[in-house]
């Protein structure tokens, strides 16, 4: 039998070698499960992108165990390290991670339209989140963004949410979450 690694230790090792900042452990894994929560409707395929040392993806993932998850990136190093901590968890049968920009993906054919969720913690602004969110995920498919401990309604303003194809935001516990349009 091999001994596999834990969520905890992986991302313990990612905050050691520099791939995931130095908010204590227990606290990045309570805020993922907030996507966790968020997720409750969501069968099939998720994307994590700009997922980093794999926050919030690998949370998902210990969480849903019927989800598959994709966890993309551009930082090469740091996908790198992802894929060693994913095979330590023995996670590699619904776990794909990817070394890509997410701008490029939006463009793939095996990619547009293929993601029932759409998920990232700290991406980029929703004029940047939102355009590049909505091409990856399926009609009906769900976006679910980190948010500030205060929701801030004017970051994702109606007129933002029309030309990118979203239904109006539905704020949770640290995340908001965003229906695509059909």
């Amino acid at each position: 039998m091999t001994n596999r690694r834990t969520v905890e230790e992986v991302l313990t090792t990612a905050q050691r070698v520099g791939t995931l900042g130095d908010r204590p452990i227990p606290e990045v894994i309570e805020h993922a499960k907030a996507f966790v929560a968020a997720l409750t409707d969501v069968t099939g395929t998720v994307i994590d992108i700009g997922t980093g040392a794999g926050v919030p993806g690998l949370v998902i993932a210990q969480e849903r165990p019927d989800l598959a998850l994709v966890l993309a990136d551009r930082r090469a190093t740091r996908m790198d390290a992802l894929q060693m901590g994913v095979s330590g968890l023995g996670w590699e049968d619904r776990i794909t991670v990817l070394t890509c920009d997410i701008a490029d993906l939006g463009k793939q054919p095996e990619h547009v339209g293929q993601y029932d969720a759409v998920v990232c913690r700290g991406f980029g602004s929703p004029e940047v989140t939102a355009p590049l969110a909505r091409p990856l995920l399926k009609n009906g498919g769900t976006l679910i963004v980190s948010e500030p401990p205060s929701p801030k309604p004017s970051r994702w303003p109606s007129e933002l949410l029309e030309k990118t194809g979203f239904e109006p935001p539905e704020y949770l516990p640290g995340v908001v979450k965003l229906t695509a349009k059909p």
